[in-house]
């Protein structure tokens, strides 16, 4: 059982991802900066649920779709604001934008343009942690249609028969870019997770949009990644949905109606089923959640601020972090 701290912490955090893409999508519409955007709003409660379960020390992969994942893992909201708006005060100073924004003091070891990038990086990064003992863990998120690329399968194959301590999180939102699971032709399997068995590895179906579901069986998987006896990898599916374009910037959309794909959002709201659970237990009351949100709105618009204000990187700064 959650105290009552918790609770509120994992709200807030929800509550920050959703705010903090509900700017940067604003921003980008309004021209104040540019590169594209992919928002993570909607699958607020995968981010959350499974970094709850993580420690500082380990490590996140993530995805083009990052925000929520570098939120989720503790990253700080100036920085990454700075960063979208391609400021020297930026995670990357300016150089990576929403695509690319890393935070390795919390384990976060960045977003990644490729589709099915960041697995390698999950399993190098748990074959360090064992060959270190530190006990961390590593986690790679992805989508349905990575799942069908190559990179996928090799990496899930070392990770098994390496027996390394590494989850990879399906956030299946059922469109892989904008292809609906709907009108068949994409994959052979409706879950990503029948694929663990070909590797031996313990896995869960669960919705994506119930942060509670989500961390119960995150920490299961966590729990045996940890203890580092037998095929300690796993893989956790989350049903979800997104309510926005797959990207901000040249994504019309004629694949689906997006006002009826926003009106699901209101219908299956992560966010406020966590709110109707916790009140409907009695963990926690109505007025608990007001707070949280003016709190989180102040963060957000400091965090704006802050972007606004700060400067852009200097042209010497061109040739920096440049490897030959």
């Amino acid at each position: 059982m959650m105290t009552r701290e918790e609770l509120l912490h994992h709200y807030e955090t929800m509550v920050k991802i959703r705010k903090f893409d509900l700017e940067a999508k604003r921003g980008r519409e309004a021209g104040e900066f540019l590169g594209n955007v992919h928002i993570y709003v909607g699958e607020e409660a995968i981010a959350t649920g499974v970094c709850a379960c993580l420690d500082k020390k380990d490590y996140i992969a993530s995805t083009h779709r990052g925000h929520g994942h570098t939120i989720a893992k503790g990253a700080d909201l100036k920085p990454m604001m700075a960063e979208l708006y391609g400021k020297a005060t930026g995670y990357c100073r300016g150089k990576g934008g929403s695509q690319h924004i890393a935070d390795f003091s919390v384990g976060m070891l960045g977003a990644n343009g490729m589709v099915g990038g960041g697995y390698g990086l999950a399993v190098g990064a748990a074959l360090a942690a064992r060959y270190q003992k530190t006990g961390a863990i590593a986690v790679v998120f992805f989508g349905d249609g990575a799942a069908n690329r190559g990179t996928f399968h090799e990496s899930a194959n070392m990770a098994a028969a390496w027996k390394l301590p590494v989850i990879f999180v399906c956030e299946n939102n059922g469109i892989a870019c904008s292809v609906d699971h709907a009108a068949g032709g994409q994959q052979a399997v409706g879950d990503i997770a029948k694929r663990a068995v070909g590797y031996d590895m313990e896995s869960y179906v669960v919705n994506g949009n119930d942060f509670f579901a989500v961390h119960d069986a995150m920490e299961k998987l966590v729990a045996r990644a940890r203890n580092g006896v037998g095929n300690c990898c796993g893989l956790l599916e989350c049903k979800t949905y997104r309510p926005g374009p797959h990207m901000l910037v040249g994504d019309t959309q004629p694949y689906r109606d997006p006002a009826l794909a926003w009106n699901r959002l209101s219908a299956d709201d992560c966010i406020e089923n966590f709110k109707r659970r916790c009140i409907a237990e009695g963990w926690l009351s109505a007025e608990d959640f007001p707070p949280i949100d003016e709190k989180v709105d102040a963060m957000v618009e400091e965090a704006k601020q802050f972007a606004i204000e700060s400067p852009y990187p200097e042209e010497s700064a061109l040739f920096e972090d440049l490897y030959d």
